[in-house]
């Protein structure tokens, strides 16, 4: 379970959008759905990721943010006699949607398309 209470205390104020973009960095990776966003690389690479947060809609009982994440992706070598496994590294950026519930900061958050 994810939750964002810390944005949410200033949810309503100007803070919001960079508290919030701050708590989403803060999440381990495998929270987010990184790997299914994958498009230039087979896994993601352990490296930070950056949060832009495209849209924040007042939508009754929840806040749905939209929002846009580069992180890194590689692809390993093939482990032959004669690849020394090293992994290429590419761009990558998938779009996010956060249904987060006001009353309890609960937050759901799946892939866009």
């Amino acid at each position: 379970m994810i939750k964002f209470e810390e944005a949410m205390r200033v949810w309503g104020s100007p803070q919001f959008g960079a508290v919030l973009k701050h708590g989403i960095e803060g999440l381990n990776p495998d929270l987010l759905p990184l790997q299914q966003g994958l498009s230039a690389s087979s896994s993601v690479a352990d490296e930070p990721f950056t949060v832009m947060i495209d849209s924040i809609t007042d939508n009754g009982d929840i806040v749905r943010v939209r929002a846009g994440i580069l992180y890194q992706g590689e692809t390993g070598g093939c482990s032959c006699a004669d690849d020394p496994g090293t992994a290429d590294r590419a761009a990558e950026y998938c779009q996010v949607q956060l249904d987060i519930d006001k009353a309890t900061a609960v937050a759901e958050i799946r892939l866009l398309p």
